[in-house]
């Protein structure tokens, strides 16, 4: 399938169609005798939170205003996930509970975008069973997002509009409202051709795609001149970033590590295909690039992998593996892992554990499997019993929580840089941040050190050294040393 790649004048269309919602939520505004508003939900990925941020950038190019979940927004997005059944199972339970709202507001617009959308079930049962959905439109017309809201108001009927289409569209030509002051989300390349079997990604995002590096390096140099500490390179798998003229991720990494600012240099996700030692190398250069690599292992069975359509073995993962603990001192891996996959037997499941405990990982995102439509497992024979899955799933947990404690406790006692990432969710007067590792640190200040005048958001963003005092199973507890 062709990319279409969108520039400014394929966008006129668009831009009347923000003029004329301007002039519609003006007079909506007017009426009501109160600013209109907006809530948008996002579900997945840190792609995901990326769309939502130019989804709110479009918002307010309209002329809304940012409300929390709780209240009763006018514009109601919920941007979706399809990878787990979880995901889906969030939003039809959330548009169960807006349709009072939706009813006794006939002003208020309700839509749904994101992966989700891709999923020919997940639309026809929006169809049927929440009819008063206003708009439904896929990942790949973000851009376009005006000229369908604008559609759907004037036709007062739900606007369904899913494209086969995959465009790549500069990100400068669409407003971004950035969520967090202490990181940007810069996506590099969109899209999936690995076809994983248990993965609905490649369908719902698309085929590969990548920005040219030009048009990535331009928006790093404005967001360093924004006062951004830090940045994550975002890709489904960016270690098959391909440019216009031959460019490869290494290229972009370093060109992102030499720009003048940038305290952090962060890159999600990595395939083990695609990442090769110059990449570790890289990492091992520059101070200012992260030393977490998230690593997916998936399974450490080879008949399982190959199931999986992941084409790599137990060897090559666990080669590049010790080649980046050899390489990047102090780094840290983290991973994916699915249990439950269709056919893995019992011994599938202990060359696992095996895996996991030879990686150490300091972290994992642990999984079990659920069939999603339209993907090749979903229909595959020796679907494993939930009760083996979940027993399975114990173990796996069991296993990676004291590797996950163990990597705490090698903290304890070190001083490390934090950027802080605002207040923690477990006391008020405790601040949150990570390591360079991607280590979680809760973290209070001494009395001494305290500005009274600041908010625990005045902090965010700001860099600092924390001593650490103390492990905890996820996370590790500290004291700010000075602020930097």
């Amino acid at each position: 399938m062709a990319v279409i790649k969108v520039g400014a004048d394929d966008l006129r269309g668009r831009d009347a169609a923000v003029n004329e919602l301007k002039e519609y939520f003006s007079a909506l505004s007017s009426r009501k005798g109160r600013d209109i508003t907006y809530n948008v939900r996002t579900y997945g990925c840190q792609l995901n939170e990326s769309d939502s941020e130019k989804i709110c950038g479009m918002l307010e190019q309209f002329g809304l205003k940012e409300v929390d979940e709780d209240a009763s927004a006018d514009v109601i997005i919920f941007n979706t996930c399809a990878v787990r059944e979880n995901a889906e199972d969030r939003l039809f339970g959330n548009l169960g509970i807006v349709k009072a709202d939706k009813k006794s507001d006939k002003d208020k617009i309700i839509a749904v975008c994101g992966c989700m959308t891709k999923v020919p079930e997940n639309v026809e049962k929006i169809k049927k069973s929440f009819p008063y959905v206003d708009l439904v439109f896929d990942p790949q017309q973000l851009h376009l997002f005006p000229i369908y809201l604008r559609d759907a108001i004037g036709k007062k009927k739900q606007l369904v509009n899913i494209s086969s289409e995959d465009y790549i569209v500069d990100d400068s030509l669409v407003p971004i409202v950035r969520k967090r002051k202490f990181r940007a989300l810069v996506p590099i390349m969109y899209g999936c051709n690995n076809f994983c079997t248990y993965c609905i990604v490649p369908y719902a995002r698309g085929r590969e795609r990548s920005r040219g590096i030009d048009e990535i390096i331009e928006e790093l140099n404005r967001l360093a001149e924004e006062g951004y500490k830090e940045v994550m390179l975002l890709g489904q798998n960016v270690n098959s970033y391909k440019g216009i003229n031959g460019e490869r991720f290494p290229d972009v990494l370093k060109a992102a590590a030499a720009i003048k600012g940038f305290n952090r240099i962060r890159f999600m996700s990595s395939h083990p295909k695609d990442i090769s030692n110059e990449v570790i190398d890289i990492m091992a250069s520059y101070e200012n690039i992260e030393t977490h690599l998230h690593f997916a292992l998936q399974s450490g069975s080879d008949d399982v992998l190959k199931r999986m359509n992941r084409p790599y073995t137990k060897a090559e993962f666990l080669k590049t593996v010790h080649y980046f603990r050899d390489t990047v001192p102090g780094g840290a891996l983290s991973t994916d892992i699915i249990v439950g996959f269709p056919g893995e037997t019992e011994e599938d499941f202990k060359q696992t554990l095996e895996v996991v405990k030879e990686c150490a990982f300091d972290s994992a995102f642990t999984f079990q499997y659920s069939p999603r439509p339209g993907t090749k497992a979903a229909v595959m024979e020796d679907q494993i019993p939930h009760d083996v899955v979940t027993e399975r799933f114990g173990r796996l947990l069991e296993l990676q929580n004291d590797l996950a404690f163990k990597s705490n406790q090698a903290k304890v006692g070190k001083t490390e840089e934090i950027l802080i990432e605002g207040q923690s969710s477990t006391a008020p007067d405790i601040l949150t941040g990570r390591t360079l590792s991607n280590h979680l640190v809760n973290f209070t200040i001494p009395d001494e050190l305290k500005d009274p005048s600041k908010t625990s958001d005045d902090y965010e963003g700001m860099l600092c050294d924390v001593k650490f005092t103390n492990a905890r199973p996820y996370s590790v507890d500290g004291e700010l040393v000075r602020f930097k």
